[in-house]
């Protein structure tokens, strides 16, 4: 890793809002996992912009295309590097996304 740059790296974000409300479909859960990494970066001056890796886990291969759309919002061109599992399950079984960033900028 260059050392002339910050790095974040997220914990695993889950699609739940601020009001605790989980929504049952995979866009909009995923639409929460990114607003969630988006607060993170911007406490340390990053933006999704300055994402360079994902991972991505969802508990079913139905639940990719609403990943998908949502990932194609917030990054518009080419997203960044990300890796996609499928997993039996996460925390809570109404979970069914969980969105890990890395994220650089220079210092």
């Amino acid at each position: 890793m260059p050392v002339n740059y910050r790095w974040v790296i997220t914990a695993g974000q889950l699609g739940i809002g601020p009001d605790e409300r989980i929504p049952e479909d995979s866009e909009a859960q995923a639409d929460l996992c990114f607003a969630n990494i988006a607060a993170i970066l911007a406490e340390d001056g990053m933006t999704m912009a300055d994402i360079v890796r994902l991972s991505v886990y969802v508990t079913d291969r139905e639940h990719m295309p609403g990943y998908r759309r949502s990932r194609d919002r917030q990054f518009p061109g080419t997203p960044p590097t990300t890796t996609l599992l499928v997993v039996a399950g996460l925390v809570r079984p109404e979970f069914v996304i969980e969105i890990e960033a890395i994220a650089a900028a220079p210092s």
